[in-house]
């Protein structure tokens, strides 16, 4: 209980934090879109993380992605801010937070709802090597 209640007290790390753990954050809407359209042409997982910096859960998660990042670095990791990029998140029917959306060619395989990071792990690990 004490990471989750320092987590939260800490806030959530600087865009410079989580590019350095293979994280790629969009704070515009074009930039994201270009990234998007290059990764569809690939075979490679991409993992989107819709979080809010408001949002307790996604704090809570935000160590457990850096990692995998840093595990997974043959997967493409995204955050995208759903206050700042809320057309994004309505393009991908986001509800709530945190959602990660597990893309292949630019078509869904897999959704997590909610800071469920074994969850998560286990579909990044069934899809990677697909």
């Amino acid at each position: 209980m004490g990471s989750f209640f320092s987590s939260i007290a800490e806030g959530e790390a600087s865009a410079s934090e989580l590019e350095a753990s293979g994280i790629k954050v969009f704070h515009s809407s074009e930039r994201w879109l270009l990234h998007f359209n290059e990764f569809k042409q690939s075979n490679q997982l991409m993992v989107i993380d819709f979080a809010a910096s408001w949002c307790g859960p996604c704090r809570f998660m935000e160590p457990a992605v850096k990692t995998m990042a840093s595990t997974y670095n043959d997967v493409g990791f995204v955050k995208i801010d759903v206050d700042e990029l809320p057309d994004v998140a309505q393009e991908f029917k986001v509800q709530a937070m945190p959602t990660f959306l597990l893309l292949k060619k630019g078509k869904e395989v897999e959704r997590v709802v909610g800071a469920k990071k074994d969850e998560l792990e286990k579909k990044i690990q069934k899809h990677r090597a697909v």
